[in-house]
């Protein structure tokens, strides 16, 4: 017995002398060809927007459109009391038939005076005021078109017509509401929601930044995808229209256009969004997942690799930027490293890992974990 106990120590001993290699997650990196997006924030505006007013006075006898629904360029919007304005168009036809009969009267006048003198009947000066008289009543007849003209022209501005083609907004009169020309209150507002605006805000110095890098932030054929309020992504993707070409002084932004088609009007002028606008592409860059960055105390991106020896290495990064729910590494690590995500806290530089490459499963999972994370305080 005695031999037996004193075996059992030596044993033990001998059988855990040596642990086994710790296991650790890790993924492989490759370089990619990577297009680098920046999230910015912007407001929804309306393609086109008119301000309905009238240009004549008078009672709005009757609402002809439905408040709310879309109308078309030229439809009727308001019916505004005729009664004066046809009278005045009667007055201006009475008053062009008067000046027609007067000029009338006055060729024929010019005429006899023309054939009297060519008979030296009468005096030249006779002929020239007959035909002063018939050029004084050729120009009165002018005066009375332009007068019939400008009747007409009022009386058809008593049915006040949409400027552009959109969606209608509330009206701001009802029947029998006395309007005025030009008036300051618009009587409705009308809003093109098809396509829509995005103007959102860039900062001069990133502009600047990528510029120097031999990128164009304003690329018409790069797309822009939109993120709602809620958080959702929407499902059409947009472009950049416009980059105001000024400089914010107290801001130092620049303003950019985006337009999303809008087929369903699900966006409305004044809604928050949040755009991926692409900023330029990177070729060969490194896509390094969060998780597998840590900070020394001195505040330097470092990640643990595991070498083709399975030992525990250190490198230090250089991180661009972030890009989803990765970073963008420039420096210190390559195509086909193998970076520890998942259990840094059990190893240390120059250990032997057992290393295990994380399955896509696990990656997704971990990635929809990210984005939830992200999202909480926009939510909140």
């Amino acid at each position: 017995m005695a031999t037996l106990f004193a075996a059992l120590p030596a044993s033990a001993q001998q059988q855990g002398g040596e642990q086994p290699p710790t296991a650790v997650t890790v993924v492989t990196l490759e370089a990619t060809e990577t297009t680098l997006t920046s999230t910015l924030p912007g407001r929804v505006a309306a393609s086109g927007v008119a301000e309905v007013r009238p240009q004549v006075n008078g009672i709005i006898n009757e609402r002809l459109f439905t408040e709310g629904a879309s109308v078309d360029k030229g439809d009727a919007l308001y019916q505004i009391d005729a009664a004066t304005y046809e009278a005045t168009r009667a007055s201006a036809e009475a008053s062009l038939a008067q000046a027609e009969a007067q000029l009338s009267s006055a060729q024929r006048d010019a005429e006899r005076q023309q054939d009297l003198r060519d008979r030296n009947v009468t005096s030249q000066q006779t002929l020239d005021d007959a035909l002063a008289a018939r050029d004084v009543a050729a120009a009165a007849v002018k005066v009375a078109e332009a007068n019939l003209l400008s009747a007409n022209i009022e009386l058809e501005r008593t049915v006040i017509r949409a400027p552009l083609a959109g969606t209608a907004g509330l009206s701001a009169v009802t029947q029998g509401a006395l309007v005025t020309s030009g008036q300051g209150t618009a009587l409705t507002t009308i809003r093109q929601l098809d396509p829509v605006y995005v103007d959102v805000t860039q900062s001069a110095a990133e502009i600047l930044r990528w510029r120097r890098a031999g990128q164009e932030v304003e690329d018409s054929e790069a797309t822009v995808s939109l993120t709602l309020a809620d958080g959702s992504t929407y499902e059409h993707t947009g472009k950049l229209a416009a980059a105001e070409p000024y400089v914010n002084e107290q801001t130092g932004v620049v303003v950019l256009r985006l337009e999303f088609p809008n087929p369903d009007q699900f966006l409305l002028p004044g809604m928050y969004v949040r755009v991926e606008m692409p900023q330029g592409r990177i070729e060969n860059a490194i896509l390094v997942p969060q998780e597998g960055v840590t900070r020394d105390r001195r505040g330097r991106p470092m990640a643990m690799v595991v070498n083709a020896d399975n030992v525990v290495e250190t490198r230090q990064l250089t991180v661009q930027r972030d890009q989803g729910n990765d970073w963008v590494v420039t420096e210190g690590l390559g195509s086909g490293d193998r970076i520890v995500v998942a259990g840094l806290q059990k190893i240390a530089p120059g250990q032997t890992v057992a290393p295990e490459e994380r399955s896509a499963d696990a990656a997704s999972e971990q990635a929809q974990v990210s984005a939830g994370d992200a999202a909480a305080p926009a939510n909140e």
